[in-house]
């Protein structure tokens, strides 16, 4: 008789997705498509706020009120087109885990969280030092700020989004479908070493 005891760790999550890959594959290409939708929204709202009048194109004409109502208007607007779409999605990837197993819902994916400091000060550097390089490749190095439109730098934040996915992201897609395909093509530990209980 073999002892049958939730995988923890790194077996856990590795025999879970083996048995759950489609699904897993369906939320991740849901989160993405919630990511895009989420910057089309943005570009849309940005786009739309100007042409009726809401906000003024120039930033140093800008009023309190005016972003209240840029950002009020911007969550409606996100919540109602992507927030719902999302929530619903989150409701229903519940409803198929609350169906699992006993045994499945025990598994631990992760082991210990390690506090990590400074790391969102790191990310805000980089992307203050990007934002620095975009100005000046587009000459506006020595513009007043306050002449900045919206859409330069909207259309800034995306730019730098597009340069960090290429520069990071694409690696790390390719890295992460390699290691997980190479972990897949491991035998769990428990497959090799089960304990075995005499009657």
């Amino acid at each position: 008789m073999a002892e049958n005891k939730p995988e923890k760790g790194h077996n856990g999550w590795k025999s879970f997705l083996k048995k759950h890959w489609k699904i897993t594959a369906v939320f991740v290409v849901g989160a993405v498509l919630a990511l895009v939708g989420s910057i089309l929204v943005f570009l849309w709202f940005v786009g739309d706020a100007q042409s009726t009048g809401m906000v003024p194109t120039t930033l140093g004409l800008w009023t309190m009120d005016n972003m209240v109502a840029f950002t009020l208007h911007l969550i409606f607007w996100e919540l109602l087109l992507i927030g719902i779409p999302a929530g619903i999605a989150a409701v229903v990837g519940w409803q198929w885990w609350k169906r699992l197993s006993d045994e499945e819902k025990e598994y631990h994916f992760f082991g210990k969280r390690s506090r990590t400091t400074g790391g969102s000060s790191g990310i805000s550097v980089l992307f203050f030092i990007a934002f620095g390089i975009k100005v000046f490749i587009d000459g506006k190095w020595d513009v007043a700020v306050a002449n900045w439109t919206l859409d330069y730098v909207v259309s800034s934040i995306i730019t730098i989004l597009i340069w960090a996915a290429i520069i990071f992201g694409i690696p790390a897609v390719i890295g992460v479908i390699w290691w997980i395909t190479h972990e897949m093509k491991k035998k769990p530990a428990n497959e090799s070493n089960q304990t075995t209980i005499p009657p």
